[in-house]
């Protein structure tokens, strides 16, 4: 919509503001000089239809689209227009030099300014000291910051006044904004929890994880040193404070030559790391260490050369893990089936051809099926099957596959 268009024009407003309070409402309008008439007048050859409409009102509209003579605006199109003409700075000044919380809190609630905005505004609430939801400002801001970004919000409307909303918004974001805006959050200070799902979660920016590697709360840096997005700097950081960080790193950081060499003192570990390039995982294997191999078959990026390798070796622990590696070819696991003491593993492997597994089941051996029932590649239908009975029944409704086939046909299953 183009408010240039409506300059100097009077509107015929109809039912109430959506988005703005009727006082910023009108603020709005005054800065592009657009008027607004309850009465049907002369001047008027434009219709603002808003929410709330009067019966009263409801009858004119129908009128006056019946008509023909008058063009139609909907509030949602034109507040959005309203939104976008919004000077940034000017606005954030303005709301700085007043301290004026309520209209802070109006343009926090308003859905159509852009998400930029809606940052450099909640960096300006003052939490007072307190919690998420210890006083109704705080409940409001709070709630505004969730209803916003949360994922299918109308399905669960009471996620927006709990602290647990907050966390399921950090679960479910791809937002480094998002993360960052929700960490500069004084309240976040009363929850170390947040902090940890911070420190862990991949889209995290990493200034942010640079300031929280500089606390000492352990539980937190544990979460860190397991972000494979961790960036090398901060890495290195970790490594130096304790094994158990370095362990974590080993296995989960996006490996470089110098992280590689860097991390080799614990080569068991660092074996599992699926970012192992082919000339690392070589070097790893010349060193001849039995858990190193161990841990080399749990790899689910291992090579072809390497997997030959180990089979090679004619270790029953190393075949085992190799047949529930999903980076075994499905020749393999089919030639692993004609041996019975092979089933179990070859249950657990999540790339193994469904017509294994499918003769798997009809097996029946109780110790298989509940593999088959953690397995996201077991068929659906045998799924099914499964949680009918209630040695397996927490498997599956916890198994992924079975969760996305609920959601699909939408038959309520949480």
């Amino acid at each position: 919509m183009n408010l240039e268009s409506l300059k100097n024009q009077t509107l015929l407003f109809l039912g109430k503001s959506r988005a703005f309070s009727e006082a910023e409402f009108f603020s709005q309008l005054e800065v592009h000089t657009v008027a607004l008439t309850k009465e049907l007048r002369e001047d008027v050859h434009f219709v603002l239809e808003g929410r709330m409409l009067t019966p009263y009102e409801q009858n004119l509209s129908d009128e006056l689209y019946a008509m023909q003579k008058y063009q139609f605006l909907k509030i949602d199109d034109f507040e959005k227009a309203l939104a976008e003409q919004i000077d940034d700075a000017v606005l954030l000044m303005s709301l700085k030099l007043s301290n004026d919380k309520v209209r802070l809190k109006s343009f926090l609630h308003n859905s159509c300014v852009s998400d930029t905005l809606f940052f450099k505004l909640l960096k300006m609430y003052k939490w007072q000291g307190e919690d998420f939801f210890e006083n109704d400002d705080n409940r409001d801001v709070s709630a505004a910051l969730i209803g916003r970004f949360y994922e299918n919000i109308e399905r669960n409307h009471n996620v927006q006044y709990a602290t647990t909303g907050i966390i399921h918004l950090i679960s479910q974001t791809k937002n480094p904004e998002l993360l960052e805006a929700i960490s500069e959050l004084e309240a976040v200070n009363f929850h170390p929890k947040i902090k940890v799902l911070l420190a862990q979660h991949p889209f995290t920016p990493q200034k942010v994880l640079k300031k929280l590697v500089q606390s000492n709360a352990q539980e937190m840096l544990e979460a860190m040193s397991k972000n494979s997005e961790l960036d090398k700097e901060t890495a290195f950081v970790l490594i130096e404070k304790e094994d158990v960080l370095a362990k974590n790193i080993a296995e989960n950081i996006d490996l470089d030559a110098e992280l590689f060499e860097k991390l080799l003192p614990h080569a068991a570990t660092l074996a599992l790391n699926e970012s192992l390039r082919e000339e690392m995982q070589i070097k790893l294997f010349d060193l001849g260490s039995e858990e190193v191999f161990f841990s080399l078959a749990h790899n689910v990026q291992l090579t072809s050369e390497l997997i030959e390798k180990l089979f090679a070796l004619h270790n029953d622990s190393y075949t085992q893990a190799l047949y529930k590696n999903a980076s075994v070819s499905s020749a393999l696991l089919e030639e692993a089936y004609e041996d019975e003491k092979n089933h179990l593993s070859l249950a657990q492997n999540t790339a193994a051809p469904q017509s294994i597994l499918e003769k798997l089941y009809a097996g029946g051996d109780a110790e298989i099926l509940g593999a088959l029932a953690c397995n996201t590649n077991t068929p659906v239908d045998i799924l099914y099957q499964l949680q009918l009975d209630r040695r397996f029944e927490r498997a599956v409704k916890t198994n992924e596959a079975f969760g996305k086939s609920i959601q699909s046909q939408n038959i309520g299953w949480l």
